[in-house]
């Protein structure tokens, strides 16, 4: 299948092509276009529209919350995995402004912009910030099984 959204990808932009290729369209294609352009994209190509204006997979509000786009793929396609889930929070908290967000989504969100800003377009962006999100899918992983526990202090870090 094709899947299109806006050009120049940070966080959601990226985090749902892995989200789709890992989990919904084992091979899929993408397309990052101006954003006024979707619509005639998706009436060209029949790709389907992602992290767009008025489009069905994008930011929406869930108990007065905003969810991001990666959230509308996991309800849309059913996805149920827990640690697919905790992933969920570290993106959301990345790209949208939540309360509390985890303490990873600071890091996706600054890595997020280094990579795209050193890539050369959207198709280098994936290609670099997949590894990413394969670690930190892996870290939910053990998290969720209980045998990753993190303790944050800032004051050890600063070291």
């Amino acid at each position: 299948m094709k899947w299109v959204t806006r050009e120049k990808a940070k966080v959601d932009r990226i985090a749902c092509p892995w989200l789709i290729r890992k989990f919904v369209d084992k091979n899929p294609e993408f397309l990052f276009v101006p954003p006024e352009t979707i619509p005639r994209v998706v009436k060209d190509t029949g790709a389907i529209a992602y992290d767009a204006k008025g489009v069905e997979l994008t930011h929406y509000k869930e108990n007065g919350e905003e969810r991001v786009s990666f959230d509308a793929i996991i309800k849309k396609y059913s996805l149920t995995d827990p640690a697919l889930l905790e992933l969920a929070k570290i993106v959301r908290g990345a790209d949208a402004k939540i309360p509390n967000p985890p303490p990873e989504s600071a890091g996706l969100e600054a890595v997020a912009h280094g990579f795209r800003n050193l890539s050369k377009d959207d198709f280098d962006n994936m290609r670099l910030q997949f590894p990413t999100y394969d670690a930190l899918y892996k870290f939910c992983q053990l998290k969720v099984e209980g045998t990753q526990k993190l303790e944050y202090n800032v004051a050890q870090a600063a070291r």
